[in-house]
């Protein structure tokens, strides 16, 4: 299927075609402002389906709405028109298109001429009303107020926010992209003349906000964000996107002495702790006990011995680990433990612990396996 994107460099057509692509769709037919008008004449007459996601959203001057979102969606369809050309149109509007602004305006003049086109051809378009869009490859100071956001907080810059009370609505670009796709494939979220992508997102700006300082303070506080919330594991890679080309790596703090070093990598209130440990060889760490808390090891570089012993009885029991097989030990509650370097070089491991270190009520006991 021969396919042709307008807009192709533009927020969505960038991650539109590079799924099409993931997809195997191989013969995409890339139209943008910069390409030569002589191809928008030999594409619209050899296209089998159109995303028109073309338009204007912050000009230097207000005719250029009509121009960008008006003119150029007349100048496509009328070319489409000539070839007799049967593809299906999907276009991309805006729920601005409900407001008496500019903007607004142009976008209704745009769904107009798509609508009556599709009256006088007898050809299917699809009309997408989209909220406020956010994810990768979004530009700061046009697309979004989340790229806005996301590219000042990452960089230590300012927000504005005018009132925090604010209600966003908004969309997720890889929703957008998987809806597109089914248009593409037969089916479509369609209800009377519109369509709409299913999964949509509110927040006030404040939260919004508030959320995304939470993403930039996750790095000292050595957390990461509640990945079960769908809008928060969508909204921070979101974040993560804008990091500075220079910024994508942070510092973790070393605690190291002779024996080695211990280092904590996350965090959690919720998912517990997980640290590096390396011993150095020879070296026997651990021998403590806990209530309730409870941990888990996996060495995956080096060899060693993971004894234990329970309170009050003498048997004490040995796990050999290495990292030639990976192997997860839990270790017991009521248990004394410990983990030795039994190797020649450095071992690692891994360490899991259900809670983070609390210096008030560490749940540590001394005991000797």
């Amino acid at each position: 299927m021969k396919i042709l994107v307008t807009g192709s460099k533009g927020f969505v057509g960038k991650n539109l075609i590079a799924e099409l692509k993931n997809q195997k769709y191989t013969d995409i037919l890339e139209y943008d402002i910069d390409t030569d008008e002589s191809f928008l004449e030999k594409y619209t007459n050899e296209c089998e389906f159109v995303f028109h996601l073309a338009g204007v959203n912050r000009p230097k001057d207000e005719k250029e709405f009509q121009t960008g979102n008006f003119g150029f969606t007349s100048d496509l369809l009328a070319l489409l028109k000539k070839y007799d050309n049967p593809a299906p149109v999907l276009i991309t509007s805006s729920i601005q298109a409900e407001l008496d602004n500019p903007y607004g305006k142009s976008k209704k003049a745009g769904e107009d001429i798509v609508f009556e086109y599709a009256k006088k051809t007898g050809n299917t378009v699809f009309v997408y009303r989209l909220s406020n869009l956010f994810g990768k490859w979004s530009r700061p100071n046009y697309n979004t107020v989340i790229a806005t956001f996301c590219n000042n907080i990452a960089r230590g810059f300012d927000i504005s926010i005018n009132n925090p009370d604010a209600i966003l609505r908004l969309c997720y670009i890889d929703d957008v992209v998987s809806e597109f796709i089914k248009v593409l494939n037969g089916s479509s979220h369609k209800n009377g003349l519109y369509c709409s992508v299913p999964v949509e997102h509110t927040i006030t700006l404040g939260d919004l906000a508030a959320l995304l300082y939470s993403f930039r303070d996750s790095r000292k506080e050595l957390s990461v964000p509640d990945n079960s919330d769908d809008f928060t594991r969508k909204l921070y890679s979101t974040y993560l996107s804008f990091l500075p080309k220079d910024c994508f790596s942070y510092d973790l703090t070393m605690h190291s002495d002779h024996r080695g070093s211990f280092t904590e990598f996350i965090r959690t209130p919720d998912r517990g702790q997980v640290s590096v440990n390396i011993s150095k060889p020879g070296i026997a760490k651990g021998h403590h006990w806990h209530h309730t808390k409870n941990e888990k090891f996996l060495v995956v570089s080096g060899e060693g011995v993971i004894k234990f012993r329970k309170i009050g009885e003498d048997t004490v029991i040995e796990y050999r680990v290495s990292g030639e097989k990976l192997q997860v030990v839990d270790i017991p509650t009521g248990y004394t433990h410990s983990i030795e370097n039994t190797g020649e070089g450095d071992m690692v491991t891994i360490m899991w612990v259900n809670e983070a270190f609390n210096p008030d009520k560490p749940d540590t006991y001394y005991e000797e396996v």
